[in-house]
């Protein structure tokens, strides 16, 4: 991929050319930012002040309004997979390396919430990373927390990962793997990237048939959390387990 600039991120100009414009409009941008913060900006400009890093040296008002209108909103440009990302005219190495860092930041802000405190005193914290790690994903993913006894976070793991609209979930893997870490609770997670959260039929019978597997063994689930772009679900919170 190539950002379409020398080594340096400058795009040629003549000795003696006056200051681009550009220049000026990113003074100002950032200004606006330091006084009134994100909320007094758009989306298309808070990707701009991110966008300013990756090409140093070019306006690039344009292109941070062509990645919003493909994706839709900032979140969804900062979730976009890498090569969609490059499909777009101007997008390269640099630009997919600092949209990829936001995302890598957002994940750990989130996930700072749950470590070193009780999960079920830090629900909202538990709602929060949920939806940064698997609200935008384009494939479902089956995502489990693992608790100690004092329902600590243990271990955040991807299990499976499956298509758009299907993951394969083995109760006896999910059970295997609580018992390896020592764990006495799990919540389990996973995303519908269609962005509804409403929980199939499928969803309930797998999750009763790991509680059962679990309760054998006095693993307890506390919850099962479906995302989606327009919300969450929880199951235990709709009386469905």
């Amino acid at each position: 991929m190539s950002d379409g600039f020398d080594d340096a991120g400058k795009a040629p100009r003549d000795a003696g050319m006056a200051t681009p414009h550009h220049v000026g409009h990113r003074e100002r941008l950032r200004a606006r930012f330091r006084k009134a913060g994100a909320e007094a900006l758009a989306d298309y400009e808070l990707l701009e002040l991110i966008l300013f890093r990756a090409i140093p040296r070019r306006d690039v008002k344009a292109l941070a309004k062509a990645l919003i209108a493909r994706f839709g909103s900032f979140a969804e440009v900062v979730h976009a997979p890498e090569a969609r990302l490059a499909e777009v005219p101007g997008v390269g190495t640099a630009v997919v390396t600092e949209i990829k860092i936001v995302r890598a930041a957002a994940l750990r802000v989130a996930r700072a919430g749950l470590v070193d405190r009780p999960v079920l005193s830090s629900w909202s914290a538990v709602l929060d990373y949920s939806r940064a790690a698997m609200a935008f994903e384009t494939r479902e993913q089956f995502r489990i927390l693992f608790l100690d006894k004092r329902n600590r976070l243990i271990a955040d793991e991807v299990q499976q990962q499956g298509t758009v609209d299907h993951t394969p979930v083995y109760v006896r893997e999910v059970v295997k793997r609580a018992l390896e870490l020592s764990a006495t609770a799990i919540i389990l997670m996973h995303n519908h990237p269609s962005g509804d959260p409403t929980p199939s039929r499928a969803d309930i019978e797998m999750t009763r048939q790991i509680i059962d597997a679990a309760k054998r063994l006095s693993i307890t689930v506390h919850d099962h959390i479906i995302i989606g772009r327009e919300g969450h679900a929880s199951l235990k919170g709709l009386g469905l387990i």
